[in-house]
């Protein structure tokens, strides 16, 4: 049975959301939390970009 490299670690979204969290809030907290939203995340970030 072949496994793809999403069941192992945390996949491109959540890492690219505690990326973008860290970079705009500097905080580990939500940088956490925003990792489990993943690309929800992701998505609200680029669509209403909070600044």
């Amino acid at each position: 049975m072949e496994k793809h490299g999403m069941f192992y670690g945390i996949g491109f979204g959540s890492a690219m959301a505690m990326i973008i969290s860290y970079a705009h809030l500097h905080s580990i907290l939500w940088m956490a939390i925003h990792g489990l939203f993943s690309w929800f995340y992701v998505a609200y970030f680029i669509i209403l970009k909070p600044y």
